[in-house]
Formats: C-alpha cells, sequence, structure tokens
C-alpha cells in the first residue's frame, strides 16, 4: 500500500521521501468478516461462469509468433483508441490519436493542448495501453496471467488520469487508489455497489481472476465485473476493455475492438448481465467481436 501510495503521489507530480513509522512484525487489529459483497461476486462469478463456456469458442492457445501478436497490437492501436474513447463520449479524431502517439502534443507549452480533453485522455490512453502492451506481451511468452492484472491495473490506471490531473481537470485524489464517492453510470439501469465496498470487492474479484483456469471466462467475467463494481471515479470502461484483452491475449485471441457502432449493444448486453444475472449476450457479443 505504500507503494502504490508513493507511486501515486508521483504521478501527480509530488516529491516524495518514505519513512517508516512501525515497529517490525507488529500486528494491528484482527482479521475482518467476509463483506457481502465478497460472497456477491464469487455467486455472480460461480453462476455465471458455465454459459460463458457455452457461448464462446474455446482458446486457440498462446501464440506460436509472439512478435506478430505484438505488431498486430501496434497496428490495430489507432482504430482501438478511436473506438475505445468514442464509446466514452471522447470527441476523438485519427489526427489527434496519432499527434499525441507521435509526441506533438506538448499541455506545457500549449494552452490549446492543456484544455484539449479530447487530447489530454488520447495522451491517457496513450500512456496505459504502453503498459498493457507490456503485460501481454509477458502473458503471451509464459508468464502468469492470472497474477499480472492484480497490480498492473493500478498502474495503468494511473497513467490513464495522469494527464488530466497535469492539467487540472480531475483532482489528484483520483490517483490514489479506488473511488471515495458514488458513482452512476450513463444511460444504463445498473448502479453500482457503494464505494465503501470497492476494496473489499477489487481483490476478490483478482482472487477469481488468479483461480480462473478458462481464458475466455477470464475474459469476459473480468470485463463485466470490472464494471460492475465500477472500482474508479473515471475510465472504468477503458479500464475493463484493457483487462479483458490481456486476458484474451492468455489464450491467444486476438485483441478486440468494440466499436462505438456497436456501443448501444454492448451497453445493454452489459446491463444485462448487472441487472438479470444473464451473461450469455455479452458474452455472445464479445464472442463476434473476437471472430
Amino acid at each position: 500500500m505504500a507503494d502504490e501510495i508513493t507511486a501515486a503521489m508521483k504521478s501527480a507530480g509530488y516529491d516524495t521521501r518514505e519513512s517508516n513509522p512501525f515497529e517490525a512484525a507488529r500486528v494491528f487489529g484482527a482479521p475482518a468478516a467476509v463483506a457481502p459483497i465478497v460472497k456477491r461476486i464469487r455467486m455472480l462469478w460461480e453462476s455465471t461462469r458455465p454459459a460463458v463456456i457455452e457461448a464462446f469458442p474455446i482458446a486457440p492457445g498462446l501464440p506460436k509468433d509472439a512478435g506478430a501478436y505484438l505488431h498486430h497490437i501496434d497496428e490495430i492501436y489507432q482504430n482501438d483508441a478511436y473506438h475505445s474513447l468514442s464509446i466514452e463520449g471522447y470527441s476523438v479524431s485519427p489526427e489527434v490519436i496519432e499527434k499525441v502517439r507521435q509526441g506533438n502534443w506538448s499541455p506545457g507549452d500549449s494552452e490549446e493542448d492543456r484544455k484539449n480533453r479530447a487530447a489530454l485522455a488520447a495522451r491517457g490512453y496513450w500512456q496505459a495501453f504502453q503498459l498493457v502492451k507490456t503485460a501481454v506481451q509477458k502473458v503471451i511468452t509464459g508468464e502468469n496471467p492470472r497474477t499480472i492484472a492484480r497490480t498492473a491495473h493500478k498502474e495503468w490506471y494511473r497513467e490513464l488520469v495522469q494527464p488530466c490531473v497535469r492539467a487540472g481537470l480531475i483532482d489528484a485524489g483520483a490517483l490514489a487508489g479506488y473511488r471515495n464517492i458514488p458513482v452512476y453510470i450513463r444511460n444504463s439501469r445498473h448502479v453500482p455497489p457503494r464505494w465503501e465496498v470497492a476494496h473489499d470487492a477489487m481483490p476478490v474479484l483478482f482472487d477469481l481472476l488468479e483461480q480462473e483456469t478458462e481464458p475466455r471466462v477470464r475474459a469476459v467475467l473480468g470485463h463485466w465485473l470490472f464494471g460492475y463494481i465500477h472500482p474508479y471515479t473515471d475510465g472504468n470502461g477503458r479500464m475493463a476493455r484493457f483487462l479483458m484483452n490481456v486476458m484474451l491475449a492468455s489464450g491467444g485471441y486476438p485483441w478486440t475492438v468494440i466499436r462505438v457502432e456497436d456501443r448501444n449493444a454492448y451497453l445493454d448486453a452489459l446491463d444485462r448481465a448487472s441487472i438479470d444475472t444473464d451473461i450469455r449476450p455479452f458474452a455472445e457479443f464479445i464472442a463476434r467481436r473476437v471472430a
């Protein structure tokens, strides 16, 4: 936790110096009782898992040519960024995405760049995408995908929102872990759990990801339940799609883009899962996009 706080402070532009005020081997408090949200997340996973296996094609296996797989991710980046950001309501163009990727975006010198929310979001997406690609590289070369995401997702998030924090459009506290306010999902019937339980819900989600042997289940349920919990004040959809693609890579499925043209069908399928506990429409939707 101390490392996470230090990383968040540095990402927000603060200079930090660490010191340890605790006595060695001292234990504070007693283990807490299992929170109801933990039982609910486990129940949702177990009850929906069989439908995902029925609806989703069997994993092809890790790619034999890791370089070609990663090259495909590089080639698809602009398309992926455009659709993922557009789904979230950002008015981005291929020109803005390419400008950011080439490093021609300078919020320190240009007032227009500093205030351009679309460019800030595109820059954050580019920064986070590089870390996600690194995670994919580890996964397809044999590292355990079920443990990488647990620690890496916090780094992805910091990079995703850091440009907006630096520009003063998002409070720096957003970098310091999961949300501490209520959130609502635009045009959705699902209301995420209250913020107090996010800190209990997220560890159990990653426990389930680590225990799951089927890549297709990790991809579909990982995406859905990340959005179901909605652990951050912003960026949850982009983060869920990043997590999905890392888990897809663990089965050798290709990097998959959710198109903005499919936004209504995509969100409706997520609502069906969250409100009616019917995961099949979402599993089938993702399977079609993979194909």
